[in-house]
């Protein structure tokens, strides 16, 4: 088995790695990537490889390789308010971080076609929202879970803005997936052994680019019941937010502008990460990748930009060496500001829970 970049001794030089190998390239999906614990989507035993550029599997629960991961992020274009749907939802892992770019105005659905791996996702996200400090630097998204063959979704659901599929797709499913996506969305999956990314730019007209070579498991075709009728997929209906949901939404949010005005002024860095300790950085090489997963699921870049630059590396190392202090101090855990700031107001403390979603930590 191969991966994509080095594997990491954490989620934060598993990104240093992703970076350095041009799989993120936009501020928006590092920050999504770092603010969520590959490891925690694993179950308890198999967390020793959460850090490798590797797919995973056992049963149903599936993650992907974050190089995949990576590159799909970068390809939907996620901007805040805009609706996804994930056809193949998984540990919910992508849709979470897909959740912390959309905000609190955006869709986030999906669909999955074994109902443990819906109660594994629900589990996660529920295990995110109550002890994730991420939680509170971002305004989240909460995804939607739904159990049912994507392949039989009903067909007066609503279109997406964007949309991914985590299974291969055949030609015989590409217009389907197509009359998914609302116009000017973007519909990312493998089709035909290609990650493809297609947009649509008019009522019938699309533009194609692929991305990465890939051989995904195929979509599971539909299984009819006793009647010979599909059981259809529901959607879950548009959320139209209570005047309590917008009322902590924008107190949270006032909350957040002080504490980040406050330290600007203060030179501070507001609601930030505390820096991370310095890593030695990883050499980009124009290289062929493989991914394997139970012999079946593999992605190798088509292409990779950057030259070797080796010298130029060992120079720049060098120069670290020479600058580094002879004792590297751990930096402290970050603070959660706004989480102080919310339990020192003079509330009542079920109004303080409230703002703070229940949270546990």
């Amino acid at each position: 088995m191969g991966g994509a970049v080095s594997a990491g001794e954490d989620n934060d030089e598993l990104i240093d790695n992703l970076k350095e190998a041009q799989y993120i390239r936009t501020d928006l999906v590092e920050q999504a990537f770092r603010a969520i614990d590959r490891a925690d989507y694993y179950l308890e035993e198999f967390k020793e490889n959460a850090y490798k550029d590797l797919a995973w599997k056992h049963g149903n629960i599936h993650l992907s390789a974050p190089c995949i991961y990576s590159e799909v992020m970068e390809a939907l274009d996620l901007q805040p308010g805009l609706s996804f749907l994930n056809l193949g939802s998984g540990t919910g892992y992508l849709s979470s971080m897909v959740g912390l770019i959309l905000g609190p105005f955006g869709v986030n659905h999906g669909v999955e076609l074994h109902s443990d791996v819906t109660e594994y996702a629900k589990q996660k996200l529920d295990f995110f929202i109550r002890t994730s400090d991420s939680f509170d630097k971002f305004d989240f998204c909460e995804p939607s879970f739904v159990t049912g063959n994507c392949l039989e979704i009903s067909p007066d659901c609503c279109q997406y803005d964007r949309v991914y599929c985590g299974a291969g797709v055949q030609k015989e499913h590409e217009e389907y997936m197509k009359n998914l996506l609302k116009v000017g969305g973007i519909l990312v999956m493998p089709l035909e052994e290609k990650l493809t990314k297609i947009t649509r730019i008019g009522p019938s007209a699309w533009e194609t680019k692929k991305i990465l070579a890939v051989s995904f498991a195929p979509l599971v075709q539909p299984c009819h019941s006793e009647s010979g009728k599909s059981r259809l997929v529901q959607l879950p209906p548009p959320a139209v937010r209570s005047l309590q949901d917008l009322a902590r939404i924008a107190i949270r949010s006032t909350i957040k502008k002080v504490i980040c005005q406050e330290a600007v002024n203060k030179g501070g860095n507001g609601l930030k990460s505390t820096p991370r300790l310095k890593r030695r950085r990883v050499r980009c090489r124009r290289m062929e990748t493989i991914v394997f997963l139970d012999k079946e699921v593999f992605a190798s870049r088509i292409s990779n930009p950057s030259d070797d630059t080796s010298c130029e590396d060992l120079e720049e190392e060098q120069q670290e060496a020479a600058e580094r202090t002879p004792r590297e101090v751990k930096p402290e855990p970050p603070v959660n500001s706004l989480r102080q700031r919310v339990l020192g107001l003079p509330l009542p403390d079920p109004l303080k829970y409230y703002l703070l979603y229940y949270r546990e930590k």
